[in-house]
């Protein structure tokens, strides 16, 4: 009897041990996530360790990290903080300073020894999520150090496709210069030229086309740039790709062309460029229809009176 209640007090008091070091631990990443130095190099000084992580596999160093606090980061680093760490989405401290846009404390990071190829469990490392967001700095500082710009995520999209589906031109540039390949195809076949015609990103498709990218190359349904801008109503776009020579009668696997595309998304502005550009109206899609029998199917009178004119 009495040697179970000393075990009990043993498990208890071992339970309130573990409870206080766990306050301690979220103390520490707290003053990491604020900049806390004094309040850090005390909690490490008692014992605290540098590389404890909440339920999400989350450290100080990468809180760190996220709050932009170049002096904290510097001292867990010094500290034996593991650069590389994980949560448990694959995350590391790299790849969220590619998401602050903190180019010294990415140069920090490597220099500590950060994986610049380490991924997300999404697929991203470091470059795709900097590219992603437009931060052209780092996205040369990064391909300086080494990454890898034809390295693509889970959905197969590369650094270039997440630059060119945001519009970030500058980025795009960059990547194309630095090794990128143009016309690399993500899941669903599609190249960053198709990505950009289709969020209606000018300036990107501008430079894909001056840097050589495929104008008709199709995706996995068959479309086109072309197809992409014309569903989506991307004027400007379609414009560009029509005096760059896009096939204008270029048809996917259900047949479906520009022009008939533009009629089924009543995106009538695109209809008389694209007669403009010699688009056949009499081509027929998969299940027989031309562009004027969609049209009229969609009750679209404007695309009716287009199509109809002489």
């Amino acid at each position: 009897m009495r040697l179970s209640w000393m075990l009990s007090l043993i498990l208890l008091l071992g339970i309130h041990a573990l409870a206080g070091e766990s306050e301690l631990e979220k103390e520490l990443r707290m003053a990491a996530a604020i900049g806390d130095t004094e309040t850090i190099e005390r909690l490490l000084d008692q014992g605290v360790p540098v590389d404890a992580a909440n339920r999400f596999g989350k450290t100080a160093l990468m809180m760190a990290v996220e709050g932009d606090n170049m002096e904290a980061v510097a001292l867990l680093l010094a500290r034996g903080a593991d650069v590389n760490a994980h949560t448990t989405a694959g995350c590391n401290a790299l790849t969220f300073a590619a998401e602050n846009g903190n180019i010294g404390i990415t140069a920090l990071l490597l220099e500590r020894g950060a994986n610049l190829h380490e991924r997300t469990r999404a697929g991203w490392d470091a470059l795709m999520i900097a590219a992603r967001y437009g931060i052209t700095d780092m996205v040369a500082q990064l391909l300086f150090k080494g990454a890898d710009p034809k390295a693509s995520d889970k959905h197969r999209r590369t650094a270039l496709m997440q630059a060119a589906v945001r519009g970030h031109r500058d980025t795009v540039e960059l990547l194309l210069k630095q090794g990128a390949e143009i016309d690399a195809r993500d899941k669903e076949g599609a190249t960053a030229l198709m990505l950009a015609a289709g969020k209606g990103h000018a300036a990107v498709v501008e430079t894909l086309l001056a840097h050589g990218a495929e104008i008709d190359a199709r995706d996995e349904l068959g479309a086109t740039a072309l197809i992409w801008a014309a569903g989506e109503g991307r004027t400007e776009v379609v414009e560009q790709l029509l005096a760059a020579g896009a096939d204008p009668n270029v048809q996917d696997v259900d047949g479906i062309s520009p022009l008939m595309e533009a009629v089924s998304t009543g995106h009538n502005a695109i209809i008389p460029l694209l007669l403009q550009a010699h688009a056949d109206p009499s081509l027929r899609d998969a299940k027989g229809r031309t562009a004027l029998d969609i049209a009229k199917k969609k009750h679209n009178e404007e695309a009716v009176a287009l199509l109809n004119q002489p």
